[in-house]
């Protein structure tokens, strides 16, 4: 069955993307093509959702990484850079007002 899974993501499922509904059909096309028991569906199904979550969120750990790291590149302010300036401006506003 290891050998079938490989076969299932190669196939162009499109794992990262694909809706439980799509999976369910390329299951059910390979039962039909009695590539896999009727019974290794459910199994097969829940698999492929669960290495497709798996997927995704190593997408979405890469394009944060991949970001941050251009922004660190391109010297682009960060929230707490950001923060930092507002507090320090009101400080400033503050001593300019006590010394009008």
């Amino acid at each position: 069955m290891n050998d079938l899974f490989q076969k299932a993501l190669s196939f162009g499922i499109g794992i990262t993307v694909a809706s439980k509904e799509k999976i369910e059909q390329a299951v059910d096309e390979l039962v039909k093509k009695g590539q896999l028991a009727p019974s290794e569906s459910k199994e097969m199904v829940d698999r492929l959702i669960e290495k497709g979550e798996e997927q995704k969120e190593d997408i979405k750990r890469l394009v944060r990484e991949n970001m941050q790291k251009l922004f660190t590149e391109l010297h682009v302010a960060t929230k707490e850079d950001i923060g930092r300036l507002e507090r320090r401006l009101e400080q400033l506003e503050a001593v300019h007002t006590q010394s009008d």
